[in-house]
């Protein structure tokens, strides 16, 4: 229960109002008109402060003063707990005070009774979380975000806040966005001969993270298990619904792993965990979600599913044997397009775990078959509707693999010498927190369940 004790007396979330109070009780309450409804004797409100889907009906005589309150407008009320004639509570007001009125008719972009789409509604990203939907999102991912965290602790993972500004591109795949300073004075009087002006300030090309992988494992080499969780960013020039250029990202890199299988089985315990312990706290938000999204609310069947694991061969295998179902190109050199990926997964009825690579599609950390090096021990994780969800693999541990290796990238000296000062086997995953939330919550588009989404062309606020 939250109480805030604020103007001499306490006002309660309405979340939380039918946990506290029964008829009778004394209650004060602050949220925004979403509606009015002007009868004879009495106005009814509906209001709502953000904290549920849900609508709280306020109950007030009318009168001279009560006559002038406007939808959109922010109130505080206060009065007796009182159970509605459809068995929700109201409350009955004595005293009801106007604390900002919502001018409505001067330019708010949101109809109080209309729906808007998604679209018009990312134009005012600064007003956007009064929109029931947006909202909802937004409290879901609070509570995705606290699931992960209270998951990995109970198993005993250290929490590591891994840098966004960094020397390595980890993916290695260039697309990244480059860091300097915009002062043009300050770069000429941090200059030195042999560094470039532009790279002056840290005396070397730096870029926003595309991962936290690499410095995660620095420290789970002395802490054991840990996990990152944070903003990670893209330079790809694409609109896709599944893709941001400033997005979140959770990480676990985790020792003493030495099979794929172990990895897999974390990954589905952890997913199905924290599914489940969303479905108890936000079942009403992801209900709401649901059902704007789909028009109906979507089933997680997946989650008492056993999950399915195919090899490289035997996931390609199914593709071409059905290449004709398909508007893409099989493209064995660069894995399966989404189109592909969603198959495999309707296919197998359950989400798929695609395992051991062709090392030529995989980054130069991955553990090298030690029987066919043409393949690396990797995984993606593919579910219905987001298809690749996760990326991982075991860490190829050992020093001359690595520094054989033709894609090494440059400056990575330190990471060679995790291995040469007491390596240990390492493996590790990374999740797209928002196309998670998109599994979880069925919204289409990838931008509708981050607050202020960064896109080509978009950069708002």
């Amino acid at each position: 229960m939250l109480l805030i004790k604020r103007f001499g007396s306490t006002f309660q979330r309405i979340n939380t109002i039918c946990q506290a109070k029964q008829p009778g009780d004394s209650l004060g309450v602050r949220g925004w008109i979403k509606n009015i409804r002007r009868l004879k004797n009495n106005i009814f409100l509906d209001i709502n402060d953000g904290s549920t889907t849900q609508k709280f009906q306020i109950v007030v005589p009318k009168n001279d003063a009560t006559k002038a309150l406007t939808a959109g407008s922010l109130i505080k009320a206060t009065g007796k707990v009182q159970l509605a004639p459809h068995g929700h509570y109201e409350l009955h007001a004595d005293e009801v005070e106007t604390l900002a009125d919502g001018h409505l008719t001067e330019g708010f972009p949101f109809s109080p009774k209309q729906h808007h789409a998604p679209e018009y509604v990312r134009d005012y990203l600064h007003l956007r979380s009064r929109v029931d939907y947006i909202a909802a999102a937004m409290r879901l991912r609070h509570k995705a975000q606290k699931a992960l965290h209270d998951f990995m602790d109970n198993n005993e993972f250290v929490q590591i806040h891994t840098p966004i500004i960094t020397t390595n591109d980890c993916e290695g795949a260039g697309e990244v966005f480059t860091v300097r300073p915009d002062s043009e004075s300050l770069l000429n009087q941090m200059s030195r001969p042999d560094v470039p002006k532009e790279n002056s300030y840290f005396d070397s090309k730096v870029y926003l993270t595309v991962s936290g992988q690499l410095h995660l494992e620095s420290m789970s080499y002395g802490l054991g298990n840990t996990y990152c969780f944070g903003p990670a960013f893209r330079a790809e020039n694409t609109k896709s619904p599944l893709h941001l250029s400033e997005f979140y990202m959770f990480e676990a890199e985790m020792t003493y792993i030495e099979d794929l299988s172990s990895l897999c089985t974390f990954m589905e315990k952890m997913i199905k965990s924290i599914s489940q312990q969303i479905l108890e706290t936000s079942s009403l938000d992801l209900e709401f979600c649901q059902k704007n999204a789909l028009g109906d609310k979507q089933v997680l069947g997946w989650l008492d599913k056993s999950w399915i694991t195919l090899n490289y061969k035997e996931a390609l295998d199914i593709i071409v044997r059905n290449k004709d179902k398909f508007k893409t190109a099989i493209t064995p050199d660069e894995g399966f397009s989404k189109e592909q990926e969603l198959f495999l997964v309707e296919h197998c009825k359950a989400p798929v775990f695609v395992i051991d690579w062709p090392s030529a599609q995989k980054p130069f950390y991955m553990k090298q078959s030690r029987t066919d090096d043409s393949i690396v021990h990797a995984l993606d994780l593919l579910m219905p509707s987001v298809g690749e969800l996760c990326g991982g693999s075991l860490r190829e541990c050992d020093e001359s693999r690595l520094r054989n290796h033709p894609h090494l990238p440059n400056g990575l000296e330190w990471y060679l010498e995790l291995r040469k000062y007491g390596g240990l086997p390492t493996a590790g995953f990374g999740m797209g927190f928002e196309r998670y939330l998109q599994l979880l919550s069925g919204i289409k588009n990838i931008r509708d369940v981050i607050p202020f989404p960064r896109y080509p062309h978009s950069c708002k606020m």
